[in-house]
């Protein structure tokens, strides 16, 4: 795949204070952990600090220790787990707060307190000088103890620039680490940020970090203008997590970097996916479908054109290699698709068609298309094994004619079926403790077998969402012989009956 940043557009964006590597800020298990709805034990948070570790995170902001006795034992327990990522504490310009963070023996503090004329009258009704001065003992406190500090005057976009600097001037001298930019309330626009982070670095030589939150849908955007302006320390979290409308995303930030501007980091690109995963699992929260770089459609494509340039050449309509970043390319197959694209699609799976089962196959696919379902790439292979393990309709013994489910709540589900069983019709009622078992129980009667026997049965969904396909594999027995089968369908129970028929058959050819 072509490097993005060959193109024209590229070359315009760049500018001098861009550097050439970014030290990622992770505060997933801090910020993260504030999205409303979201509670991390200390197991879950020393799980999700690995998983950042071996992604290759240079900070970790692990939490705000004095919140809570629980709070404070995941990070002591984490800067304690030799993680190859620095752990950071959050504190407050408040003893207590730094103490707490210390306790736990972090690699450094991240100390914050609030620097805009909103801040300062209503939250801490305090006087410039007031603050410039808190802020100045606190991080000599944090200093004389040995520890590093990573100062954030917070809500820094809306501060006046000259007391924004003459703060960060403070910072400076007393030799902090990094000083950060927060856009607390994610106002800022690109070019904002990237005017504020430009000027800001006329007086400060300390590294930069900046903390955007994406109350306007501009966090990520934000985020790379400040980077491309000079700041080398961009906070991030995973899945874009984070207080209200969360902050910038891992995935987006890391990955623009480095395609679009050419800006590297520590980052395994290969263990983006799997690490949004996890957090996706301990979180509870659902990343949206087309949610870029980790969503479930981030290298989903459509049938049509899309699927015939990139099967034809992926960058065609890829400018991420899905491998990159750990993630897998789905093709979609739509109602509009031909029986020559589902062959050719299907031979690229490694499974081979005549041009009559390819027709078959399409025609499965459009009837589904019809309903509203997209058949992605799982679907298609599950269809086509599911069509191609039936033997032809003259051979088959038993053929389902009609199926007919009665249920009514307090009594046991009921089922009617009509077989052809060597061309001869036979119906067939009977029960049993759910619709399936009805259905198997009946077909069981109809053909008058008593021996055949259902041993295992497994049910995947195998795409989301509740217009899934059900796919059904159980394994028959009848006698001493065994057979696995297999059924596909929009409706579990007709998957069911479907896969225990083509069982049937097998075991009565």
């Amino acid at each position: 795949m072509e490097e993005i940043d060959q193109f024209w557009y590229d070359k315009k964006v760049m500018s001098a204070e861009k550097p050439e590597r970014i030290q990622i800020f992770d505060t997933t298990l801090r910020d993260g952990e504030q999205t409303p709805g979201v509670s991390l034990t200390v197991e879950e948070k020393c799980e999700i600090a690995q998983a950042l570790s071996n992604l290759g995170v240079d900070f970790i902001e692990a939490g705000f220790p004095v919140s809570s006795a629980g709070e404070f034992k995941s990070v002591k327990t984490i800067a304690e787990m030799g993680l190859k990522s620095k752990v950071c504490g959050l504190a407050r310009c408040v003893p207590k707060d730094m103490d707490a963070a210390m306790d736990a023996g972090v690699d450094l503090v991240h100390i914050f307190i609030g620097t805009s004329p909103i801040h300062r009258k209503y939250k801490l009704k305090m006087s410039r000088e007031e603050i410039l001065e808190r802020a100045r003992e606190s991080i000599q406190y944090v200093a004389e103890r040995g520890f590093k500090v990573h100062f954030s005057p917070e809500d820094a976009c809306r501060t006046e620039f000259d007391y924004l600097v003459e703060v960060c001037k403070m910072a400076q001298e007393m030799k902090v680490a990094h000083i950060n930019i927060p856009d607390t309330v994610g106002v800022m626009t690109p070019a904002a940020m990237e005017y504020l982070v430009r000027e800001i670095r006329r007086e400060i030589k300390t590294p930069l970090a900046v903390h955007c939150h994406n109350d306007f849908g501009m966090a990520v955007a934000n985020t790379i203008s400040a980077v491309n302006a000079g700041a080398t320390i961009p906070h991030v979290t995973v899945n874009g997590l984070g207080e209200r409308a969360g902050n910038a995303d891992l995935e987006q930030v890391v990955m623009a970097c480095k395609l679009i501007y050419g800006i590297e980091s520590k980052i395994d690109t290969r263990k983006i996916f799997e690490t949004s995963k996890l957090v996706e699992r301990k979180s509870n929260i659902r990343v949206m479908p087309n949610f870029p770089i980790v969503g479930e459609n981030a290298f989903a494509h459509e049938s049509g054109v899309h699927v015939h340039g990139v099967m034809a050449n992926a960058s065609t309509y890829e400018a991420i290699d899905p491998e990159m970043v750990g993630a897998k390319r789905k093709m979609v197959v739509g109602k509009l698709v031909g029986a020559h694209g589902v062959r050719g699609k299907l031979e690229e799976l490694g499974i081979k068609v005549g041009e009559e089962q390819a027709r078959e196959i399409t025609k499965k696919v459009k009837d589904l298309g019809d309903k509203g379902k997209k058949v992605a790439e799982e679907d298609l292979v599950a269809i086509a094994e599911d069509l191609l393990g039936m033997t032809g309709k003259r051979e088959r013994i038993v053929e389902l004619s009609d199926l007919k489910i009665q249920t009514q709540l307090g009594k046991n589900p009921k089922a009617e079926v009509v077989l052809k069983i060597k061309g001869k019709e036979k119906k067939a009622s009977d029960e049993g403790v759910g619709p399936v078992d009805a259905a198997l129980n009946a077909i069981k009667t109809a053909i008058g077998d008593q021996e055949i026997a259902l041993d295992e049965y497994h049910l995947d969904a195998i795409t989301g969402g509740s217009d899934a396909l059900a796919d059904v594999t159980i394994k028959v027995r009848r006698g001493g012989g065994s057979t696995m089968a297999r059924g596909v369908h929009e409706d579990v129970i007709m998957a069911s009956v479907t896969a225990f028929i083509n069982g049937v058959n097998r075991l009565l050819k």
